[in-house]
């Protein structure tokens, strides 16, 4: 099943897109089309790698302690530098 998108565009994104797609030898339609597929592709495969990049940092076994302890060790690091 298909379904009808009408989108409004200012003229010269219109000439822009019309060129495009003349450039790729495609109607406007077509182009449409593949660059919003690669979008949404890419969208995916941004997520998929923010996971898989999330998935890696979980299995880590570096020690790891309360936000306020860090913190304050951190502070406490700065204190010495300073010195």
């Amino acid at each position: 099943m298909t379904q009808r998108l009408h989108v409004l565009l200012h003229e010269e994104d219109y000439r822009t897109l019309q060129q495009s797609a003349r450039n790729d030898r495609v109607t406007i339609a077509e182009w449409v089309r593949q660059a919003l597929r690669e979008t949404m592709s890419a969208r995916q495969r941004a997520v998929k790698d923010k996971i898989g990049a999330m998935d890696e940092a979980m299995k880590s076994e570096h020690p790891t302690a309360d936000i306020e302890v860090m913190n304050a060790e951190i502070e406490d690091g700065y204190r010495r530098m300073a010195q």
